[in-house]
C-alpha cells in the first residue's frame, strides 16, 4: 500500500525586474581617471553621459549649484545616471583615491531607464556588501598599468551599476517613476512582461491580469507610483525602443513589428506625434548631435 506523502513544489523564481530594461538601454562603462583627484575639480554636465565616481580613501566635498555642499568621508560611490553640473573639492595635497568613469544607458542620456533614476545617489560601499571583492578587484586594476587595464575596468564598472541597480529596487527608495514600480511586487510582474514583450496587444486587462490585481485597482496603483497610465506608460516605452533600435541602424518596417505597431507608417505616425520630428529626421538629428 502506498502512503500519501506531501509533494513540496519550489516556490515561483520572482521575476528579472532588470534583464529586458539592460538588454534594451545597453548599460556601458569607460574609465576616465583613477588615482588621487587633489584640489577643486569641475565636471560641466554637458556630454551624454552620466558618471560614477568610487572614493576608495579620503575626504571630497560634493557640490549641485543651488544646493548645500555635501562632505563625503569614508568609501563610497556618486552616481550619475544622466549628465549633471558638479564640483568636487579635496584636500590640495592629499587629494582622494577615486576611480571615476563616464556611465551610459543606450545611445543618450535621454532614455526610461536614465530617467527613471534619481539624478544623484550617494552611498557608502559598505553597503553593498556582496560587492566587496569585486571593488577590491576593480580599485587594483584600475590604480596599477597592466595590459587590457582599461577594458577589464571598463567591465567592472559596469557591474558595479547593476549591483547599485539591484540595491536601489531592493531598499525600494525611489517615490515615483519606472523603478518604483519595480519595486512594488504586483507593478513589477506587468512591467517586467510588459518589458519583455512590447510587442504584445496589451491593454488594461491583460496587464491588471499579470500583476494579479483587478483592473481599477491595477489602473489607480500605476498612476500614483509609475506616474502615468498604463496606455501612455507602453505608449513611451515603445517609441524609446523605436529610438535605441533606429540607432543600431535597424530598418523602420522590422523596428515597428518589434515594437508592436502594424506597419512602418504606424510606427513614423506616432514616432512624429511624440518625437515631433519623423523617424528619418530624428535619426539625422541625433546622429549630428552624437
Amino acid at each position: 500500500m502506498l502512503s500519501s506523502m506531501k509533494v513540496d513544489h519550489p516556490s515561483e523564481t520572482p521575476p528579472d525586474r532588470l534583464d529586458a530594461l539592460l538588454r534594451h538601454f545597453r548599460l556601458s562603462a569607460r574609465l576616465f581617471h583613477a588615482g588621487a583627484l587633489c584640489g577643486l575639480h569641475d565636471f560641466p554636465g554637458d556630454g551624454a553621459s552620466g558618471q560614477l565616481h568610487l572614493v576608495r580613501a579620503g575626504a571630497v566635498q560634493v557640490r549641485h549649484a543651488g544646493q548645500p555642499p555635501l562632505t563625503v568621508d569614508q568609501p563610497s560611490l556618486l552616481f550619475y545616471p544622466r549628465p549633471c553640473a558638479h564640483r568636487f573639492e579635496t584636500d590640495p595635497e592629499r587629494g582622494a583615491d577615486m576611480a571615476c568613469a563616464d556611465i551610459a544607458f543606450g545611445d543618450g542620456p535621454d532614455n526610461l531607464l536614465a530617467r527613471a533614476l534619481p539624478p544623484f545617489v550617494v552611498m557608502p560601499l559598505a553597503e553593498l556588501p556582496a560587492a566587496g571583492t569585486l571593488l577590491d578587484t576593480l580599485f587594483e586594476e584600475a590604480f596599477a598599468a597592466r595590459c587590457g587595464r582599461a577594458l577589464v575596468v571598463d567591465r567592472l564598472f559596469e557591474v558595479v551599476v547593476v549591483m547599485l541597480l539591484r540595491r536601489l529596487l531592493d531598499a525600494g527608495v525611489i517615490g515615483q517613476g519606472a523603478f518604483a514600480g519595480l519595486a512594488h511586487p504586483g507593478l513589477a510582474r506587468a512591467l517586467v512582461a510588459l518589458h519583455a514583450a512590447p510587442q504584445r496587444d496589451w491593454d488594461l486587462p491583460a496587464l491588471a491580469s499579470a500583476a494579479g490585481m483587478s483592473r481599477s485597482r491595477f489602473a489607480e496603483l500605476f498612476a500614483r507610483i509609475v506616474g502615468q497610465t498604463p496606455a501612455a506608460y507602453l505608449a513611451a516605452y515603445r517609441i524609446e525602443l523605436a529610438c535605441a533600435a533606429l540607432q543600431r541602424g535597424r530598418p523602420l518596417a522590422l523596428v515597428a513589428d518589434e515594437v508592436g505597431y502594424g506597419s512602418a507608417a504606424a510606427l513614423s505616425r506616432a514616432f512624429t506625434a511624440k518625437m515631433g520630428a519623423s523617424p528619418r529626421a530624428w535619426l539625422r538629428q541625433a546622429q549630428a548631435q552624437r
